[in-house]
């Protein structure tokens, strides 16, 4: 599924550098809702990037508990 076939119902933008990090709840056009995690940072040779996450809703618990464990050892 490509990212033009899901349309967007939420979105939100982090800056970090020469980072940003674009957070969207998207529906697929068969009604299954997920959340799209992409990141674009441009690289030493000025060379744009993206990597993109996505994580359907039967996983969003699970994935949800991840990050807040992962983030509670990063603040600490």
């Amino acid at each position: 599924m490509g990212e033009t076939d899901a349309a967007t119902m939420y979105s939100t933008m982090v800056r970090a550098g020469k980072t940003t990090y674009y957070v969207d709840v998207k529906e697929a056009k068969n009604g299954r809702k997920f959340i799209s995690i992409s990141e674009n940072r441009v690289d030493d040779g000025e060379k744009k990037q993206r990597s993109t996450v996505r994580v359907f809703g039967e996983s969003i618990e699970q994935f949800r508990q991840a990050i807040n464990e992962a983030a509670a050892s990063v603040i600490q």
